[in-house]
């Protein structure tokens, strides 16, 4: 066997070797919103449709692009204005994020929230809790009801992560306790969750179908700090519980 021969194994070994760290880079790059838009294989996403593929990574390029986050979030589907970056120095603030009073047809006064958060709760206001509404109650929802966004703590109510900031210190957090219908009927997480009747059907089914667009979806199976509501992120853990 010739020298060429024997040296072409190890060029594909590095070749393919080089290929793999290619392709985590651009993974890495894309779950932390690293990658503009434009670098990216994927049309920009839309809140005009329930996305149907690779929803996380599109989602992630809104991070650090308010061009892009202008585009995106848009009426009638939200009211969301801009509002300044916010720093400080315990590792708490906000960048690229939003104010707004409803989404998907549905009341809510948000201030701040990050602009990939207001789009992952528009989309799932606007693509699944409003026809999931519509298919059990004749109506839709017409007022969400929420327990902040921004606060500079660290995570409750599990101690393996004490110490470690939430991401609501980031402003890339929200925590939702219930609907209200256009009929004025309310549907609260705290009181309905563990009942009998539809109400319960609807919370759970719309808890299930949030995991579509955050990465964290806790609530009150997680524990009893989530008793009264859904907690939904895009930080860096992915569960839905």
């Amino acid at each position: 066997m010739d020298q060429s021969a024997k040296k072409r194994p190890r060029h594909l070994f590095a070749k393919i070797l080089l290929l793999l760290f290619l392709f985590v880079g651009i993974a890495g790059g894309s779950w932390f919103g690293l990658i503009p838009q434009r670098f990216i294989p994927l049309s920009a996403i839309s809140l005009d449709e329930r996305p149907s593929l690779l929803v996380d990574p599109r989602l992630s390029a809104l991070r650090f692009d308010p061009a892009l986050c202008r585009t995106v979030l848009k009426e009638p589907f939200i009211d969301a204005s801009p509002i300044p970056d916010r720093l400080t120095d315990n590792n708490c603030g906000w960048v690229n994020a939003v104010k707004f009073t409803h989404t998907g047809g549905a009341k809510i006064g948000v201030e701040p929230l990050t602009c990939e958060m207001a789009a992952a709760l528009t989309l799932w206001v606007q693509h699944e809790v409003q026809p999931l509404a519509r298919e059990m109650f004749g109506q839709e929802v017409v007022r969400l009801g929420d327990m902040g966004t921004y606060d500079c703590r660290n995570i409750v109510g599990n101690p393996f992560w004490k110490g470690v900031r939430s991401q609501h210190a980031a402003a890339n957090a929200i925590d939702i306790s219930g609907f209200t219908l256009a009929d004025g009927r309310s549907i609260s997480v705290l009181r309905d969750w563990k009942s009998k009747g539809p109400e319960a059907t609807f919370l759970r089914e719309v808890h299930r179908r949030s995991c579509r667009y955050f990465r964290v979806a806790l609530g009150p199976e997680f524990n009893a700090s989530h008793a009264n509501h859904f907690h939904f992120d895009r930080g860096l853990m992915w569960t839905c519980r």
